[in-house]
């Protein structure tokens, strides 16, 4: 049987980082394994000024499918919705995907951004304008995704509860 995949989508500084070690830490799932982009080990900037930039995206989503195993992968990542679905040639392993859109107020995204290591290069004025732009264009198509989740009002346990609502509504969908 081939896996799913679905892939938390978001701006830098909505919470997919935080989210992902919390569901890895307390949410049990026989179906699922929950990967974030940063554990795969790979650099944005090692692809960002190469012909193919969406290769970044491609080669996160194989190492991360090899990390889940035999399980459908759960995937966090700042991955643009259309790179995800036009753009990249997805693992043979990987049968459907889905993508759930997570957002936030820009006044979160700034004070997470802001608190950063500076190594990583999210503190600037202008990153951190790019992000709240892609965070609203997110509000803007949120009926496009399977699922969206804003979370300015909720725990990040709230946001996690529903999500494995989800999950769990695929994994039953998946064995019938």
């Amino acid at each position: 049987m081939k896996k799913i995949i679905v892939c938390l989508c978001a701006a830098c500084g909505v919470g997919k980082s935080t989210l992902i070690d919390y569901m890895q830490d307390n949410i049990v799932s026989d179906n699922f394994c929950f990967v974030d982009n940063d554990e795969t080990g790979l650099n944005w900037w090692d692809y960002a000024d190469t012909e193919n930039p969406e290769r970044y995206t491609e080669d996160s989503i194989r190492r991360a499918s090899e990390m889940s195993g035999d399980k459908n992968l759960f995937f966090g990542s700042c991955t643009n919705p259309q790179t995800l679905f036009e753009k990249i040639t997805l693992p043979k392993e990987i049968g459907t995907v889905f993508a759930i859109a997570l957002t936030t107020s820009p006044e979160e995204i700034t004070k997470r951004l802001k608190a950063r290591d500076p190594e990583r290069m999210c503190g600037s004025n202008e990153f951190i304008a790019e992000q709240i732009s892609y965070n609203a264009w997110f509000l803007r198509n949120a009926n496009k995704f399977q699922l969206h989740i804003d979370n300015r009002d909720k725990s990040v346990s709230q946001t996690a509860e529903e999500i494995k609502a989800f999950l769990d509504f695929l994994s039953a969908r998946q064995t019938v």
